[in-house]
């Protein structure tokens, strides 16, 4: 892990998000112009991970945990992908199933009307939100792997963020990794992943802080 101020050790110090503003998009829109950092999500696989945190934790400790801060994730996965206050402009892309509307453990949650659009600004960066449904005509696993390729391509990313389904498509996930070059990438995992091309970050501590669980309480 790397030893820096966020959310590997919990110890993630809250930023205020200084304005939130939505801007013009259509059903199709994308983004014009990459941002130089990328945070890819799988929204179907991370809402998963934090329903299961949330009922093994609740259980736990004891006490409701509300839905996580979809905002203060943001900035804990930037910093776990080694972004630093003043990073500039950020993306953040989540790829979800059509028959979903929004994210169940998640405040904002809905994808149209909350999150495709949505841009804040605050210490780490100006974030920018897309919220990309998998078309009828291929897979969710495909849909995200290309986007991943096409991202790892583009010669204005320098920092990709990736949020994948290991289980399901992690082979396909490292295997993109290693065939990338002039990308620094981070996979944010829920266990330890083997390969090379890039770097990895649990993916709980990012979770526990956004749904307000504290290190104190786990003693």
């Amino acid at each position: 892990m790397k030893p820096v101020l966020g959310a590997a050790n919990n110890s993630f110090i809250p930023i205020l998000h200084t304005s939130f503003f939505k801007f013009p998009m259509t059903d199709k829109s994308s983004p014009s112009v990459f941002a130089p950092s990328v945070v890819l999500v799988d929204a179907d696989f991370l809402d998963r991970v934090a329903f299961d945190l949330i009922v093994n934790f609740e259980r736990m400790i004891g006490r409701r945990i509300p839905k996580g801060d979809l905002c203060h994730w943001l900035d804990c996965v930037a910093l776990d992908g080694g972004l630093r206050p003043g990073a500039g402009e950020i993306q953040a892309h989540f790829l979800y199933s059509p028959q979903k509307e929004e994210l169940q453990n998640f405040t904002p949650s809905k994808f149209r009307e909350d999150l495709n659009g949505l841009r804040f600004d605050d210490r780490i960066g100006s974030f920018s939100l897309f919220a990309f449904p998998v078309e009828e005509i291929i897979s969710g696993e495909e849909f995200f792997l290309q986007s991943f390729a096409m991202l790892c391509e583009e010669k204005q990313v320098k920092n990709l963020i990736v949020v994948a389904d290991m289980d399901a498509y992690g082979d396909k996930v490292t295997k993109i990794c290693r065939d990338a070059k002039d990308t620094d990438i981070t996979l944010l995992t829920m266990q330890p992943v083997t390969g090379r091309g890039f770097s990895q970050e649990i993916l709980g501590y990012s979770l526990m802080s956004a749904l307000g669980i504290k290190s104190e309480e786990l003693a």
